[in-house]
């Protein structure tokens, strides 16, 4: 019998200047909301049909008037206002197995290469394993995923460094925990992260929205 699922999507508002800022140092505001319009969308696509439930986390505030559905299995929330990324990350996992789900994963809205077939294999790795994470290209993650909560993974991290994944996996070999490591994926951050998407996708996700 399948664990009751949760995939929790941490997005922000898609606001002219307040989203993907490194990349709009290079392209512009205008562009930057564009493409990040473009990944909310593809985000959509890919977790939609995936047979669990989801938690869309805004940043600033629940948008009932958006892409994402308002009705099961999607469910709308705002992140805790701490600005400590940790801690919002922590806050949503509690919320989570508070409600009862038994398996979470956590993922953002920043990686174009993450598919649907990666987030059932990360599902099908905690019928077996403690918890998994998949690195990304920059030192962090792009999904966390566990079957109970664990503060450490939360606490004494130096979000958007390099640091951020080896350290997560210090913390589960130090927790005795049994892990599994998806592929490694880009974040798309900045112009070169950009430029890794194919031109012709690349291309359209500046004018698709």
């Amino acid at each position: 019998m399948n664990k009751k699922r949760l995939l929790i999507i941490f997005v922000k508002n898609p606001e002219l200047g307040k989203c993907k800022t490194r990349l709009a140092a290079t392209i512009g505001d205008e562009k930057a909301l564009v493409f990040y319009k473009n990944m909310l969308q593809k985000t959509k696509e890919e977790v939609e049909e995936l047979a669990f439930d989801k938690a869309v986390y805004y940043s600033s505030f629940i948008d009932k008037d958006d892409l994402w559905p308002n009705n099961p299995p999607f469910y709308k929330h705002i992140q805790n206002s701490n600005p400590d990324l940790g801690v919002k990350m922590q806050s949503a996992f509690e919320d989570a197995f508070n409600n009862g789900y038994e398996s979470v994963c956590i993922m953002g809205s920043d990686c174009y290469s993450l598919n649907k077939e990666t987030l059932e294999s990360a599902f099908l790795a905690l019928e077996h394993k403690d918890v998994v994470l998949g690195p990304s290209n920059d030192g962090g993650y792009y999904l966390l995923g566990m079957n109970k909560p664990y503060v450490d993974f939360f606490q004494n991290k130096t979000w958007s460094t390099d640091t951020v994944a080896p350290d997560t996996v210090l913390d589960f070999k130090n927790l005795n925990l049994s892990y599994q490591l998806l592929d490694e994926l880009v974040d798309i951050d900045n112009e070169e992260d950009f430029n890794t998407i194919p031109k012709e996708e690349r291309n359209k996700l500046l004018i698709r929205y």
